[in-house]
């Protein structure tokens, strides 16, 4: 399979940068190409990029649980600009308040994301789904 193409971002007002780049860190020592747009990212700026550069799949962050709010509709905006068949990841910190993780993973799969995952997530197991996933998406 070829490099498996991603943009990378913290979506919405936040800016907390530190996790971002060690997943993009992590997932640059993995073989994936990694275009990070870094903090405080607006859903059309992550469709842009991943029309610019042909991307397999789109990864989300958000860490100060507002991302309920800022995750929703990407779905669809993204099947809007054409990007029907793109891999959509989204993980962190993502709502606010104490929810068993089962039940934020099941909202964000009703918005269309293909997997959620937990602040806690080990970033060369998301390598390993996205090489996953980006292949069947092929």
């Amino acid at each position: 399979m070829d490099e498996v193409r991603v943009v990378l971002g913290v979506i919405g007002s936040d800016c907390h940068a530190v996790g971002n780049k060690i997943i993009e860190t992590v997932l640059t020592g993995e073989g994936v190409s990694v275009t990070n747009l870094g903090v405080m990212v607006s859903q059309d700026e992550f469709i842009d990029a991943a029309i610019e550069i042909g991307a397999d799949a789109i990864l989300v962050s958000s860490i100060y649980g507002h991302g309920e709010i800022d995750c929703a509709g990407f779905r669809g905006r993204c099947i809007e600009r054409g990007l029907d068949r793109i891999v959509l990841y989204v993980g962190g910190n993502l709502v606010i308040g104490k929810r068993k993780f089962v039940e934020v993973e099941a909202m964000f799969k009703d918005m269309g994301y293909d997997r959620v995952f937990p602040p806690t997530a080990d970033i060369k197991l998301v390598a390993h789904s996205l090489r996953q996933d980006v292949a069947a998406r092929q």
